[in-house]
């Protein structure tokens, strides 16, 4: 579906995303889903096509796009029904090496950015702490200064690629005030960091997500990310684009819960005819519809004013809310019109319901966002 914002190049990606999903994705998924993960392979070739440096620089293998041709990305992604390939995609693309891109030194990003591009090494993001999930400024990891070493302390939760991935953006304080944060580059096989445990989950199935425990962590000073002390405003910068990535997640599973719905039930014999007869049916699938399109609207609007130089924090937080919250309204009544067979496993609705849980808690819950949206009036 096109927008007025969109450009042939927009409509090109849209289709190679298709295509490679139909290819790559739909065959296998569900055997990701059972072993809990996506392999590695798979991955590298999305990076040797070319889409995992969309907005990155052109030196290091990137395409030099904007915002709003990484929404495109996004929102073609989630036209697959496997949640955990696309939250796996999306937090190596818009969550975890946009640090890199956007605080990395000239070295930093010849030494990892190239391979992240490529899709040899995968990221994580290490943020979230078993105390402290959206409110940034309470994690309790920490790192001290010895001599030309950093040695990092604490545990992070929820890590998603934390199984697998090869390069953690780790988030420790360093320092006494509540915002002295700052982010460290920490490798995998590095002695002391592990992960304490994979982390079973609802939904997300086919995404590998850890417990990461740092037990006297040493990184060389280099590995330091950005400016001491101002990693806090770096996660706050990059959670904007995190969370229309999400809202792009959130928008795709509306669009595929209405999709298999509005199929099932113009097909589906019940009481003398099909439900697609029964007028409740037809208009409350047509209003979420229409709420569906309404917010992927104000999605592509919040992308464009990226592009503008905006402060879109208000913005974005809106759209946070809205969408996490309407995806699980719309797959809710989806899935209760497709009766006993929207609770069955391996169905898609039902998958679609699972994985739709998390996106009104996940980046920002939703009453996070509000307050967010509250301060800034």
């Amino acid at each position: 579906m096109s927008t007025i914002y969109d450009t042939p190049e927009h409509e090109a990606l849209r289709d190679q995303i298709a295509r490679f999903i139909a290819r790559e994705v739909e065959p296998h998924a569900a055997a990701w889903e059972e072993q809990g993960f996506v392999p590695r392979e798979v991955l590298r070739r999305m990076g040797q096509a070319g889409l995992f440096g969309l907005m990155y620089e052109e030196a290091y293998g990137g395409a030099g796009a904007d915002a709003m041709t990484n929404l495109v990305f996004a929102e073609a992604l989630s036209q697959s029904t496997f949640a955990g390939f696309i939250i796996t995609v999306l937090v190596h693309t818009d969550m975890a090496s946009p640090h890199l891109h956007h605080a990395g030194t000239p070295a930093q990003k010849e030494k990892y950015l190239r391979k992240v591009i490529a899709g040899e090494l995968v990221t994580a993001v290490g943020i979230t702490e078993p105390g402290a999930g959206s409110d940034v400024a309470g994690i309790r990891t920490s790192a001290r200064r010895e001599g030309d070493e950093w040695v990092i302390n604490g545990t992070k939760m929820f890590i998603t690629n934390g199984v697998h991935a090869n390069v953690y953006f780790v988030a420790a304080k360093t320092g006494p005030g509540k915002r002295e944060i700052s982010m460290f580059i920490v490798e995998k096989g590095t002695p002391g960091f592990t992960v304490g445990r994979a982390l079973k989950k609802t939904g997300w199935l086919s995404s590998d997500t850890a417990e990461l425990i740092l037990d006297n962590v040493r990184v060389p000073a280099a590995n330091l990310l950005g400016e001491e002390g101002k990693g806090f405003y770096s996660v706050m910068k990059n959670f904007q684009t995190e969370r229309i990535a999400l809202a792009a997640m959130a928008v795709g599973h509306c669009q595929q819960a209405l999709r298999h719905t509005l199929d099932y039930v113009r097909q589906r014999q019940a009481f003398g005819g099909v439900l697609w007869e029964q007028q409740t049916i037809r208009q409350r699938l047509s209003m979420l519809d229409a709420r569906t399109r309404a917010a992927r609207q104000f999605m592509y609007h919040c992308a464009w004013r990226v592009t503008q130089g905006h402060d879109i924090v208000q913005d974005v937080s809106m759209l946070k809310a809205l969408t996490g919250e309407l995806v699980n309204e719309v797959v809710q009544t989806c899935q209760q019109f497709h009766g006993g067979m929207g609770y069955i496993r391996e169905t898609a609705i039902e998958r679609l319901w699972r994985d739709a849980r998390v996106l009104a808690i996940g980046g920002g819950a939703t009453e996070v966002m509000l307050e967010e949206v509250a301060k800034r009036y």
